[in-house]
């Protein structure tokens, strides 16, 4: 005798099935709010009972929280990748910057030619928000506060990212939050306040945020690449001559 599952299980599957692929996707992202259930009724044409026993299924698979007074939301699907003990020793090894901004270059470049293909209307206004925010902070002088202008930094490149539509890159990129933002960091406070490194990020950002708005694939990759690149080559420079000056002072105090 073949065992039939409940037509309400199945239900719920179907549902899940449609909200999961949402996510797959990249139409629902990592820490999103999911719209109200009347809304959610409409878009995907079911009842709402239907429509709670497919958030159930999606809880169990760990794809879904609901936390009372937020609601149901996109589960962090990366887990918490900062306390591993991988994340401790790059945090704490500056010469990590180095593979960092190669990583950084990879990614960035693909998510930039993904997001110049890929993205609509709802991810062009987010773009152009976070770039706006950060152009308006670097002229205001915020500079004094780099902390500040990092994330403003970061936010734009990961908003490229987003609209990638790539969620596999994007959970990646999200994963390595605090790497990233600390090679921003990095960058905000060794560079900006030199006037010639500071016309050159921003001119790289002008044009990567340009290739992408323009919907460039090719142009957009290169402007990621590029930036990232000089952003490397720039903060080797500044160490290199760094070390050369500490060897200076130590040979005129006597050390050998």
């Amino acid at each position: 005798m073949v065992e039939t599952v409940p037509e309400r299980r199945q239900v719920g599957d179907v549902v899940a099935d449609r909200i999961e692929k949402l996510i797959a996707d990249g139409v629902l992202k990592m820490g999103q709010v999911l719209p109200s259930e009347r809304l959610q009724c409409e878009k995907l044409g079911i009842s709402r009972s239907a429509l709670r026993e497919g958030l159930k299924v999606l809880r169990g698979r760990g794809l879904i929280r609901t936390d009372q007074g937020r609601g149901s939301y996109v589960a962090n699907l990366m887990g918490n990748r900062d306390e591993t003990p991988m994340m401790h020793l790059f945090n704490n090894h500056p010469r990590t910057l180095f593979d960092l901004l190669e990583v950084r270059a990879l990614l960035e470049g693909e998510s930039a030619r993904l997001a110049a293909l890929r993205g609509t209307d709802a991810d062009f206004v987010l773009i152009q928000r976070r770039y706006d925010e950060m152009v308006a902070a670097h002229e205001s002088g915020s500079i004094k506060d780099p902390e500040a202008l990092a994330r403003l930094d970061h936010a734009f490149h990961l908003a490229i990212c987003d609209a990638s539509h790539n969620p596999v890159l994007v959970h990646t990129l999200q994963s390595l939050t605090s790497l990233l933002l600390s090679s921003v960091f990095a960058s905000v406070k060794n560079l900006y306040h030199r006037p010639v490194h500071k016309r050159q990020l921003d001119r790289q950002h002008a044009r990567l945020y340009h290739a992408v708005m323009e919907r460039l694939p090719i142009q957009a990759k290169r402007a990621a690449i590029d930036h990232i690149q000089s952003i490397r080559d720039n903060l080797h420079d500044i160490e290199s001559e760094e070390q050369r000056l500490e060897r200076a002072t130590m040979r005129l105090e006597g050390w050998h």
